[in-house]
């Protein structure tokens, strides 16, 4: 399950823009420090959304009730529930942004491992604009999902539910069902371009730095 916490609809979004430079600077060794900026010239209220939504995945992996943690979501685990065998134990929560064309601009990998700090699983972008931006959300363990142009099926503050997307990754699959869900399940589609075969297992395995611990 992800959260929407930040819909850009500029044409493009720069990478200073997703993370600031300048006074972002004595904070470059201090993650959760350098990511209470991101978004904030673009918008300010990206990290506390994001930071709501990281306490419901914070209890799941203490054992916790996620519903306590983050009440809003027990009636979307109820609605999920009408169709999928879902539970905290094979159903994790993270938070998404979309922005029409991010990642333009400097290669700086703050501009994706910020997001991931705060709990982000996933981008949900028309195109992205550079190969490096991408390449950093897949190296932070984000999907760099992709949806068509035009109206979307989801606005800021909606849920996306994304069934078995862990075998969808692993069978190389391109088009991804997915739901918003509030009161009703509203079905529509993301798609994943090519992946490597690395690639793919690096998302699988949280990031790069698991990915060189398993497999090195």
């Amino acid at each position: 399950i992800i959260k929407v916490v930040s819909e850009i609809h500029d044409p493009v979004t720069t990478t200073d823009e997703l993370i600031p430079s300048g006074e972002t600077s004595s904070y470059r060794s201090n993650p959760l420090g350098l990511a209470e900026f991101a978004l904030s010239r673009k918008d300010p209220a990206y990290v506390g959304r994001a930071k709501e939504v990281q306490k419901a995945e914070k209890a799941r992996e203490a054992g916790e009730c996620m519903g306590e943690a983050l009440p809003e979501l027990r009636n979307i685990m109820h609605k999920i529930k009408e169709t999928y065998d879902v539970s905290k134990e094979n159903v994790g929560v993270g938070s998404t942004i979309f922005a029409v064309k991010p990642g333009d601009g400097s290669a700086r990998e703050q501009a994706a491992s910020c997001q991931k700090v705060l709990g982000g699983w996933a981008n949900i972008a028309n195109e992205y604009a550079t190969k490096r931006y991408r390449s950093n959300l897949i190296n932070w363990g984000m999907l760099p999902f992709i949806i068509d142009k035009g109206e979307l099926p989801f606005e800021n503050g909606d849920y996306i539910f994304i069934p078995e997307i862990q075998d969808a990754i692993k069978n190389k699959v391109s088009t991804i069902k997915a739901f918003v869900v509030n009161k009703d399940m509203k079905e529509f589609e993301l798609k994943l371009d090519e992946l490597t075969d690395d690639e793919r297992q690096i998302i699988l395995d949280g990031c790069l730095i698991n990915y060189y611990r398993e497999n090195k």
